[in-house]
């Protein structure tokens, strides 16, 4: 007999009278509540019903993130898997169900990785065979707590989803897209939690009010499900299926109080933290933008057309008189090349093969990138590969150029957190040594980096690393622990034509908005293939004073609406200017302080329940009458 029948005994015991644990009769049937678990193991659901409702819930996860971005169908989505842990008895097939489910929103919500080259496919089924796992995980785990630890599944699930959540956005690297937070970008006031707790506290919230719905659609949820004996829901009396359903359900109008408490005052906090915004004027930025498609291999006759363009949209932002413009990451296509001190010719032909020595020693870049800021009378971010020379070998980084007029080459900042499989391959320097091509990859950078020009400090991040809550967060936080001068605002070079004018760049979008909530900094991102913008700190993407692109007959700047009318989508897949003056945020941030405490606590709680889940197997001695269920 399984765990949950025991306790569920052991309650009845305590919390009935004989009377109430009577029998109660409705014409020729007599059923106790111990009677309908019975029946339930004896008549397992339908598996089909079962998957069906669970491909369902994944579908309108689905639904709820760009393409269709409607927001709304994430707070009915996950009841499926809800009632799965609710049920008083739930066989293995509802795992295989859930997991089926799971694979019904990570398909379609990544198919855009396809985009990037025909190796991506490989890529994009194994990504969304691993996050599938998280929902019959996030099932089992959260039925240990609901049924042995008796919380309140209000309680319970968003403990569970917000420590999974977290822990993906470590594991390998970490996956910080598509969380459940995410889907609710345009309610405002409802994000403003995260400067507290990072996105992770609206998946909480959320999963908490979705939580108490669900306990009282238990009933309803059973059936539709299936998780109700067939032999009892058309005739067992209604309030012994309700005496059933509250067993199993501990805490439930606590765990509504809790949700709906819980959902005010995150509301009421987000609507006092838009009151206190008082934006000042900071930087004129210029973003520029291409739309050069990405690929493993740039044919090198594309060097000089990506710099053509971006010159000449440069150009074009110039007679805008920004401050501080930026290209995205990669788009000079010309690599900065860096010595050891000292380096003979011959050291330089052992440790680098492929290249000349003289372009080593050449300044031809530099002088260029000098040039180009002291033309454009402007502080200038270039996205470029940056090779390093040294005695043991020659480093690649993924890299972003600080130039000002005045000054001319700057500090550089070289990518932190590196793409696996993309970027590198985890264990090439070790494990896999010998079976990775040699140079295959990029070196990782050591150290953030501040760019600072006039009277404003910005920190620069690099393609995805503005989608790891935690990556950005410590950027920003070491930058300011380097000095007393706090940091203005993040600046992000991104290399978004690998995607094709998918649903990757609004959801790319979506993450940097949630960053600049966060830690109350104002986020720019120049964005190759778009979506370019400027976040403030509330998370709102900002209409630009001058959206310009070229005019296809004449070549002169052409200015247009942000947004495509006929889409309403903003723009991508355009050669365009973004020029606006970055809003400066004065407010403070508890989560750039204190960092992921609450869904660090979170997490902790699930591995109490894995532990408590692997003492029971271990302990529970084997029947052979034992049915084939799971707690």
């Amino acid at each position: 007999m399984d765990v949950a029948q025991t306790e569920l005994k052991e309650s009845q015991s305590v919390t009935t009278t004989p009377q109430k644990n009577k029998p109660r009769r409705r014409g020729r049937v007599e059923l106790t509540i111990q009677e309908i678990i019975e029946k339930g193991e004896s008549h397992p659901a339908p598996f089909r019903t079962m998957l069906l409702w669970s491909c369902l819930s994944g579908f309108l996860c689905w639904a709820s993130f760009a393409p269709l971005a409607i927001s709304p169908l994430a707070w009915i989505a996950p009841l499926p898997w809800l009632w799965m842990i609710l049920s008083p008895q739930l066989s293995r097939r509802a795992y295989v169900a859930s997991y089926l489910g799971g694979l019904c929103f990570y398909v379609p919500v990544l198919q855009w990785m396809r985009y990037g080259d025909p190796l991506m496919y490989i890529g994009w089924g194994a990504l969304t065979f691993y996050l599938a796992a998280y929902l019959p995980i996030f099932i089992m785990l959260s039925r240990v707590a609901v049924h042995r630890w008796r919380w309140p599944l209000a309680i319970a699930a968003p403990v569970v989803w917000t420590g999974l959540e977290y822990f993906r956005g470590f594991f390998f690297t970490g996956f910080g897209w598509y969380y459940l937070g995410h889907s609710q970008i345009g309610w405002t006031e409802l994000i403003q939690i995260s400067d507290l707790v990072g996105a992770y506290g609206v998946s909480f919230v959320m999963m908490a009010v979705i939580g108490a719905v669900a306990t009282k659609t238990s009933r309803f949820g059973f059936r539709r499900l299936g998780l109700s004996p067939k032999t009892v829901s058309d005739q067992a009396n209604d309030q012994t299926m309700e005496s059933a359903t509250a067993a199993c359900s501990p805490g439930t109008g606590k765990g509504l109080v809790f949700a709906l408490i819980l959902l005010l005052a995150t509301l009421g906090y987000g609507f006092t933290r838009l009151q206190q915004a008082d934006f000042q004027p900071g930087p004129r930025v210029a973003l520029i933008q291409g739309n050069f498609k990405a690929a493993l291999q740039t044919p090198h006759e594309e060097y000089e057309e990506s710099y053509v363009v971006h010159n000449a949209l440069t150009g074009m932002a110039v007679l805008h008189q920004p401050d501080i413009i930026l290209w995205p990451e990669g788009m000079f296509r010309y690599p900065l090349f860096e010595t050891e001190a000292n380096m003979t010719d011959s050291q330089l032909r052992q440790v680098a093969p492929y290249w000349n020595p003289e372009q080593w020693r050449s300044d031809d870049v530099r002088n260029t990138l000098v040039s180009m800021s002291e033309k454009a009378g402007a502080a200038m971010v270039i996205g470029l590969a940056t090779f390093s020379a040294k005695s043991t070998g020659v480093d690649q980084y993924n890299s972003a150029q600080f130039i000002t007029p005045n000054d001319g080459l700057g500090l550089r900042y070289d990518k932190l957190h590196r793409v696996p499989f993309g970027e590198y391959v985890p264990g090439q320097d070790g494990l896999l040594a010998g079976m990775v091509p040699e140079n295959f990859g990029l070196t990782a950078g050591t150290e953030a980096v501040p760019f600072d020009y006039q009277d404003w400090r910005f920190a620069p991040v690099i393609c995805f690393e503005d989608t790891v809550p935690h990556v950005t967060r410590r950027i920003t936080r070491s930058i300011e622990n380097s000095s007393e001068k706090p940091v203005d605002f993040i600046a992000n070079l991104s290399n978004d034509g690998w995607f094709a004018g998918s649903s990757e760049h609004d959801q790319h979008l979506v993450t940097a908005s949630f960053r600049a909530v966060e830690l109350r900094k104002p986020v720019v991102r120049a964005a190759n293939m778009g979506i370019s913008a400027v976040i403030d700190g509330n998370g709102r993407t900002i209409e630009p004073e001058v959206f310009l692109t070229k005019d296809p007959l004449t070549w002169q700047p052409l200015e247009i609406s942000y947004r495509d009318p006929e889409t309403g989508r903003l723009r991508r897949k355009l050669e365009a200017v973004v020029v606006q003056t970055v809003p400066l945020d004065s407010r403070g941030s508890v989560y750039l302080a204190s960092g992921d405490w609450f869904a660090a606590a979170c997490l902790f709680s699930c591995c109490a329940m894995i532990l408590r889940l692997l003492d029971f197997r271990r302990t529970t001695p084997t029947k052979a009458t034992k049915t084939n269920t799971t707690p």
